[in-house]
C-alpha cells in the first residue's frame, strides 16, 4: 500500500513523473492540488461519501460515444459515414494522414490515468468505515473500470503495460515494455471472472443506474473473447476459442434481468430500457440534436453526419430481403420505400418527415441548399439517437442512451462466434431472427424474416457481419468491427458513395448513386493505432507498432 500523505491525488498514469497532460480536476471540494489520499480517503466517514465521489468519477472516462472526435462520430471514420465539413480530423482513419503524433483518438494517456486512479483507490478504500458489502461493490466496481481501460487500449493498440496494482511513484522506473497483446486480453478475461460475483447482480433503486453489474462484467469478458479470437487479433483462432466467445455472449444472455426492448427506436431513448446492459449516463440534453439535425430546420442544428451509400445499400427491404436480390421489391426510383424499419430510424433521407415538413436533401433543396454551407454529402443525415421532442422551432432536451453494451448487441455477438466455431446452427438463426423480428422485419410465409437457408458458414460470417452493421450503425461497433475481421483494406480503399437527387420542374426526382469521397487504408500499419510519438520518446521500452 502507498504511504498515507505520501503525495496528492493526480490523475493519469504518472502526471507527477512523465507529465502527462491529461490530468483533470474531478472532485469539486477544492482545488486539485490540496486533495490528498487522507482527505478523500477519510478514517472517520463512515458512509464514505469522498471515496464514492471518486470512484463514481470513473465512470466519466467510459466510451460517451456521441460526436466525440473533433465533434464527429467515430463512425465518420469508417464505411458507414464521412463528415460533412471536409479535412474533419475523424477522416484521418481513412484518408493516410493519421500518425504517430496527430491521432484524434489517443486514449494512451487517458486510459493509464483511469487505470492510476483505480490503484489509488483499492491502495485506500479499506480504511473508510463503510459497510463490508459495499467496500466489495466499490472495489469490484472499481476493478472494472480498469479492466475497460485495458480493453480500450487492447483494441487501439495492442499490448500494453499490465501494472496490476501497482501506483507507480516518481522514484519507480517508467521505461517498462508492453505485454503482448494476448496477455493483455487475458487478463481482462481473468479480471472479468474475479470480480462477476462481487458487483451488484442487478440494479436495485434508480439511484444506481448506470453502475456495474454482473451483466456488464460478463459483457466485457464476451467482447474480449469475440475480439481475442477475430482474424486480426488471431488469424489462427480455434474452435475453442470461438467457443469460449460464444459461451461467455450466452451467459450475459442467460441473465434474468435483460431483454431485446419492445421498440428499436426506445433503446436509444429510454433511459431505464431493459435491453441497456451499461450504457454512459448523462443528464437529459440536445446535443446529439444539435450536432447531427439536417440543418434546414433553422435550429442551430450541425448536420454533421452524412452517412453513406454503402450504408444505406446494407439495409434490406421489409420483408427481410437483400436490395440486390431480385425477389425483394426494390425500386430505384423509389429507393427509401418498404426498407427495414431500422433504415428510417438510422439515417434522414430525402422526402422523410421529420417535425412537420419533409426532408430535402435534393440539390438545392433546404436541407442541401449547395451555398458553401456545411451540409449533408451524401444524401443522407444521421437520425440514429435523436428524440422527436420539441418542435420545428425549438429543441427539448430528452434522454440519450449511448450503449456500451445492450443485449442486442451481445445476441449478434453470440451469432458470430457460435457460426465461427459450430457452423450455421438453429440457435445462430433463432438469435438472428429474434434481432430481424424486434426490428419489424416481415416474418414471410417461412416464418424467417428474410433469412435464407444457410448451410455454409463463410455464407452465414457474410449475412452475420451485415446485420451487426445494420443493427448497430453508429455504435461504435463498424470501426472496429473492420478492423478486427481485417476486413478494412477492402472496405476503405477506394470510392465510398452518396445519392445526388435531382428534382424537375414537375416534382419528379431522379436518383444518381455519385462517389464523394476516395478512402485509403495502409493495411501494413493502420490496423493498429500508433502509439503517441511523445510516449515512446518519454519511455523507449514501450517500443512502437509496425511501420509507424
Amino acid at each position: 500500500m502507498m504511504k498515507r500523505n505520501s503525495q496528492y491525488i493526480w490523475m493519469g498514469l504518472a502526471c507527477v513523473a512523465l507529465g502527462f497532460s491529461s490530468c483533470q480536476k474531478s472532485l469539486e471540494d477544492g482545488p486539485l492540488e490540496l486533495l490528498t489520499e487522507d482527505y478523500i480517503f477519510d478514517r472517520t466517514d463512515p458512509l464514505g461519501q469522498r471515496a464514492s465521489s471518486y470512484l463514481s468519477d470513473l465512470y466519466s472516462y467510459l466510451p460517451n460515444g456521441y460526436n466525440r472526435i473533433g465533434g464527429d462520430v467515430l463512425d465518420a471514420g469508417s464505411d458507414d459515414a464521412m463528415s460533412s465539413e471536409t479535412n474533419a480530423s475523424v477522416e484521418f482513419f481513412k484518408t493516410g494522414r493519421l500518425t504517430n503524433n496527430n491521432n484524434p483518438d489517443d486514449v494512451w494517456s487517458r486510459q493509464y490515468g483511469v487505470i492510476r486512479k483505480v490503484n489509488i483507490f483499492l491502495a485506500n478504500i479499506d480504511v473508510v468505515p463503510v459497510a463490508d458489502s459495499l467496500n466489495r461493490y466499490w472495489k469490484a466496481e472499481a476493478r472494472f473500470h480498469r479492466a475497460m481501460s485495458y480493453f480500450e487500449l487492447y483494441k487501439r493498440y495492442g499490448g500494453a503495460v499490465l501494472l496490476g496494482d501497482r501506483v507507480l511513484q516518481t522514484t519507480d522506473n517508467f521505461n517498462l515494455a508492453r505485454n503482448p497483446a494476448e496477455e493483455v486480453a487475458d487478463y481482462i478475461v481473468k479480471e472479468c471472472d474475479a470480480i462477476k460475483d462481487l458487483v451488484r447482480p442487478q440494479l436495485y433503486y434508480e439511484v444506481d443506474l448506470g453502475r456495474i453489474t454482473k451483466a456488464a462484467v460478463l459483457s466485457l469478458k464476451a467482447r474480449t473473447l469475440l475480439y481475442a479470437a477475430s482474424p486480426f487479433m488471431n488469424a489462427s483462432a480455434t474452435t475453442a476459442q470461438w467457443q469460449a466467445a460464444a459461451d461467455a455472449a450466452e451467459q450475459v444472455l442467460a441473465m434474468p434481468f435483460h431483454k431485446l426492448e419492445g421498440s428499436f427506436g426506445n433503446v436509444f431513448l429510454t433511459r431505464n430500457s431493459a435491453e441497456i446492459i451499461l450504457a454512459y449516463q448523462q443528464a437529459a440534453n440536445s446535443n446529439v440534436e444539435r450536432q447531427n439535425e439536417p440543418i434546414g430546420y433553422q435550429r442551430g442544428g450541425r448536420g454533421i453526419t452524412s452517412p453513406s451509400q454503402e450504408l444505406a445499400d446494407a439495409f434490406p427491404m421489409k420483408n427481410g430481403l437483400p436490395i440486390t436480390d431480385p425477389a425483394s421489391t426494390y425500386d430505384a426510383t423509389n429507393p427509401y420505400a418498404n426498407r427495414d424499419p431500422r433504415f428510417y430510424l438510422t439515417v434522414f433521407h430525402n422526402g422523410m418527415n421529420w417535425l412537420g415538413r419533409p426532408i430535402e436533401t435534393f440539390e438545392g433543396g433546404r436541407d442541401k441548399p449547395g451555398t458553401g454551407i456545411t451540409a449533408t454529402r451524401t444524401g443522407y443525415y444521421m437520425r440514429k439517437f435523436m428524440t422527436l421532442a420539441g418542435s420545428a422551432s425549438a429543441y427539448s432536451n430528452a434522454n440519450h442512451n449511448f450503449p456500451i453494451f445492450r443485449y442486442g448487441q451481445v445476441m449478434l455477438d453470440c451469432a458470430e462466434a457460435l457460426n465461427e466455431a459450430q457452423g450455421p446452427v438453429a440457435r445462430v438463426t433463432q438469435l438472428l431472427g429474434d434481432i430481424r423480428k424486434r426490428a419489424g422485419i416481415e416474418a414471410g410465409a417461412n416464418g424467417k424474416y428474410g433469412i435464407p437457408d444457410i448451410t455454409d458458414k463463410t455464407v452465414m460470417r457474410a449475412f452475420i457481419r451485415n446485420e451487426r452493421r445494420i443493427e448497430m450503425a453508429f455504435e461504435e461497433q463498424r470501426f472496429w468491427d473492420i478492423r478486427r475481421w481485417k476486413i478494412a483494406e477492402q472496405v476503405l480503399n477506394g470510392p465510398l458513395h452518396g445519392m445526388k437527387i435531382t428534382k424537375a420542374a414537375d416534382g419528379s426526382l431522379t436518383y444518381e448513386r455519385v462517389p464523394v469521397q476516395t478512402a485509403s487504408f495502409d493495411a501494413d500499419r493502420m490496423y493498429r493505432y500508433p502509439l503517441p510519438l511523445s510516449e515512446v520518446q518519454k519511455t523507449p521500452a514501450l517500443g512502437q507498432n509496425p511501420n509507424w
